[in-house]
Order: structure tokens, then C-alpha cells, then sequence
């Protein structure tokens, strides 16, 4: 039995070799080109991307992920227009704490305002628990048409997070109060990914506002985002980018009125016509930076913040796409 096995025939043992040689190869090639696609002399990973999937009012996604940077896909699958926030929790709180005493709070105080009370609205916020302004917003998508996806690149650190979207039904029922929240948990394993390199840069600011130039070619490009500041506006939030075409003719000042969701009719279904929202990054502290890509086609679009009045605070910046 053993000798059979020493005395092999010739050409199986060349067939071995070869196949050997071949699965060294293509190893090898594979290596090399995992190599290239981090920084060199590193044996970095590709980019590893976290799906999010939206059917309707949920989030769909991994109940954990590791620390560090990762690229998050955002497939709005649904007939509304949504984005994704990123809310890092203080420690020993979770998701029922947000459901039980910040949703029906933020709820009570709109009805109030659509009601045509905006003062007893506003006066309704004042329950809002003493913790929930120690809740850190750490980033998201921005704004995203039904039926499109976004790319958005961010750094987490370890902790508790909650996933939210607030866009409003035609009652101005919030999203979250039907279902769009989930929690997230971040583990200490660090991510390998790295961020991608920007074609575009963009910087915003509270006394600056939003700088980008005038002029972006078309075709796929990674923005990236730098906080040069942060401050909580009017409508309890801070400023962030999101990215949106305007179709020739389309009212720029309908999206600036609908886009602060304090306005009895802001952030409410369905989004004003003319405008497709392309994603961007959500609310993040001062000194943060994040990236987002997108594939532009010729034409005109406005960066704009989730502010009340962006025009005037300069948080609202129109620029062309050239071919």
C-alpha cells in the first residue's frame, strides 16, 4: 500500500506540480493586487462595504460592526425619501430609551406646530430628557431620493449607536415613530479599511458656510467633508451636506423652506417636485471629516444643510456639473 503510493506514474505527478504551480500564481497575483488597492507596502484589505437596505419604514444591516473607518451602502429601496443618522448613545442607555422618551416628545411638539400652535410645540420639546443633549451625531447619509443608493464613508468609534431617519409622512408622522430606527453596535476590533481619496473637497462651516468650487466635473466623484465647525441651529440640529440636482425650472427656495424639518411642511412626503437627493454626510462634530461618491451627469446642483433659513447662513451653495 505505501509503495504505491511512493511509486507514482510521471505524468500525475507533473499534473500535481502544475497544479500547484498555477494555485502559487494566481495567489501571488491576487496578493499583489489586494496590495495595491491600500497603502503600498501594506497588506491592506479592499474597502469593506456595510449594506443598509431600506423596504419601507426599517433599516436593514448588521446588528455590530468593528471601530475605525467603513464605507456604508444605503440602498433606499422604498417609494420615500430618506437618509440614515448616526447617533452615538451615552453609556448605559439604548434604543427603548429613545422610543419611550425622545420619539413621543419630538411627535407631541409637531403636532402641536402643524396643529398652528407653534408655541406650545416648541414648549413641548422642553421634555425632552436631560441625556438627550449628550447624544453625539456622528455622521450618516444625506437626504436620498426613492429607488437610489448612496455611498458614505465614516469613522466610528467603540459604543452604543441608534440609526434614525426623521423624514415625515403627509401626517407628519416622523419615520422614526414608524420603525426606522435601529441600534448599532460598535466592537473594539479595529476595521483595516482606509478612506478613499477625494476628487472634490468640501468644507462647512457655521460663520463660512458651505466652500466647494463653483465648477465639478462629471462622471464618479468622492467628496470629502470637513466640519470646520459645528453649532445646534434653530431646528435642534447641527449643520451637514446634502447633495441634490436641480431639474431646469425647479424653485430652489421650495427646497430651502422644505428642507428645515421645524416647518409644519418641512421634510414631509412627498419631497417638492425638481429635485432628486443624491446623498451627502449628516450632522458630525467640529473637526470631523467624511467622505461620500456620487456619478454626476451634466447639470445644476446645490449642497444645502437641514437648517432653517440656508440660504442666508450660506448653507446653501449651487454648482455645475461640465462633462
Amino acid at each position: 500500500m505505501y509503495a504505491s503510493k511512493i511509486n507514482i506514474d510521471n505524468r500525475k505527478l507533473l499534473k500535481t506540480v502544475g497544479i500547484l504551480l498555477f494555485l502559487l500564481i494566481v495567489s501571488y497575483g491576487c496578493k499583489k493586487d489586494h496590495v495595491s488597492n491600500g497603502k503600498k507596502g501594506e497588506d491592506t484589505p479592499k474597502s469593506e462595504v456595510i449594506e443598509i437596505i431600506s423596504n419601507h419604514m426599517d433599516f436593514q444591516m448588521p446588528d455590530s460592526i468593528s471601530s475605525g473607518w467603513h464605507t456604508f451602502k444605503y440602498d433606499n429601496r422604498s417609494n420615500e425619501t430618506h437618509f440614515f443618522l448616526v447617533d452615538k448613545y451615552p453609556e448605559g442607555l439604548s434604543i427603548e430609551n429613545m422610543k419611550k422618551e425622545v420619539g413621543p416628545v419630538f411627535q407631541k411638539g409637531m403636532d402641536l406646530i402643524i396643529e398652528g400652535k407653534p408655541e406650545e410645540g416648541i414648549a413641548a420639546f422642553n421634555k425632552l430628557p436631560e441625556w438627550f443633549f449628550k447624544v453625539v451625531f456622528v455622521g450618516g447619509s444625506g437626504l436620498l431620493s426613492p429607488k437610489s443608493s448612496s455611498l458614505t464613508t465614516l469613522k466610528l468609534e467603540p459604543g452604543y449607536y441608534i440609526i434614525e431617519c426623521y423624514v415625515k409622512m403627509p401626517d407628519g408622522t416622523f419615520h422614526s415613530n414608524m420603525g426606522m430606527v435601529k441600534s448599532l453596535v460598535v466592537t473594539n476590533d479595529v476595521s483595516e479599511v482606509n478612506p478613499p481619496e477625494p476628487t472634490n473637497e468640501i468644507v462647512i462651516s457655521s460663520k463660512e458656510g458651505i466652500v466647494v468650487k463653483d465648477t465639478v466635473k462629471g462622471g464618479k466623484q468622492v467628496f470629502s467633508v470637513y466640519f470646520k465647525d459645528q453649532m445646534v441651529h434653530e431646528n435642534f440640529v447641527g449643520h451637514d451636506v446634502n447633495l441634490v440636482r436641480i431639474k431646469e425650472g425647479a424653485d430652489i427656495s421650495n427646497l430651502e423652506t422644505w428642507i428645515n424639518w421645524a416647518d409644519p411642511k418641512g421634510l414631509i412626503s412627498p419631497a417638492p417636485e425638481g429635485f432628486t437627493f443624491l446623498g451627502g454626510v449628516n450632522d458630525m462634530p467640529e473637526g470631523s471629516s467624511a467622505f461620500f461618491e456620487v456619478d454626476l451627469s451634466p447639470g445644476t446642483y446645490v449642497l444645502i444643510s437641514e437648517v432653517p433659513n440656508a440660504g442666508s447662513k450660506g448653507l446653501l451653495k449651487t454648482f455645475n456639473v461640465s462633462n
